[in-house]
């Protein structure tokens, strides 16, 4: 599993430690940019990369993690391109049923929220990473109902 890492000045800094934390744990990471703290950079330049990475992977395994000050943006941006499912989540809770009945394979994190609950955001990351999708029959129909919508 690899886990593609992208974020825009609002994300910037909580996408440093998510970084730590991920390596710490011996995953393969790689950091789509902001490589700076760029108060005037764009979101959707970071979830493009993010994605089209994603999706060009050939470990089905693969992952990504955006970051905003919100999370919606990121996940927008995101959802345009087919084969991504990307989530705004902000406990562990919707970490797992966004897994376990979403297959979501982009998880996005609002820095606003989460940022000073180191707690919290670690608890979302290890659930969301840790939670097999389902793959229950209406899952994978509503997983293709979706990606006809792309």
């Amino acid at each position: 599993m690899k886990i593609y890492l992208g974020s825009d000045h609002g994300g910037f800094h909580l996408k440093e430690q998510v970084f730590a934390y991920l390596s710490k744990q011996g995953l393969k990471i790689e950091d789509v940019g902001g490589k700076e703290l760029d108060p005037h950079d764009d979101f959707p330049q970071f979830a493009a990369i993010a994605c089209t990475k994603l999706i060009g992977d050939t470990d089905e395994s693969s992952r990504a993690i955006l970051l905003c000050t919100g999370g919606q943006g990121m996940a927008m941006a995101a959802n345009r391109f087919r084969g991504i499912r990307a989530s705004v989540i902000w406990d562990s809770y919707e970490a797992k049923v966004t897994r376990n009945d979403n297959d979501s394979n982009v998880l996005c994190l609002p820095s606003r929220v989460l940022e000073d609950d180191v707690y919290e955001w670690k608890k979302i990351i290890d659930t969301w990473l840790k939670t097999p999708f389902a793959n229950a029959e209406r899952y994978r129909r509503r997983n293709r109902q979706l990606d006809d919508l792309a």
